[in-house]
């Protein structure tokens, strides 16, 4: 599983090196219209929210903004806390939510079941 890394900056540079060096060469990347975002080194296509374009061809953020929303969720009516120390761990719990909605209830929890063999988190690790 990647690490989520949680970012203090989110500047335009920050930004645009954090998609160099994360994303796979040649990837192509969909964002909003977003400037921090222009002069990646990718090929690149944007949908313009602010003229209420949310699909262009193939571009959309529908996916990433049903990550977050579904994230949210989880904050407020679960959590109520997340440490920035943990948040890879949420995030990728919530990945994992997101990318199963397709499947039935019983693929769901297979699926979480077998992934979760051979895993041991220890307590002393957790709070390192």
């Amino acid at each position: 599983m990647p690490q989520y890394l949680a970012v203090a900056v989110t500047t335009a540079k920050f930004a645009l090196g954090f998609v160099v060096n994360h994303a796979k060469a040649g990837t192509m990347v969909y964002t909003d219209e977003n400037m921090a975002y222009y002069g990646l080194p990718f090929p690149h296509e944007t949908v313009k929210q602010s003229v209420r374009e949310y699909v262009h061809g193939q571009a959309h953020t529908n996916g990433i903004e049903s990550l977050w929303a579904m994230l949210r969720r989880g904050y407020v009516g679960v959590y109520h806390q997340m440490s920035s120390k943990h948040l890879d761990r949420y995030v990728g719990e919530f990945k994992g939510r997101h990318n199963q909605r397709p499947m039935d209830t019983e693929n769901q929890m297979a699926a979480m079941a077998s992934s979760s063999v051979g895993k041991r988190l220890k307590y002393r690790d957790l709070v390192a």
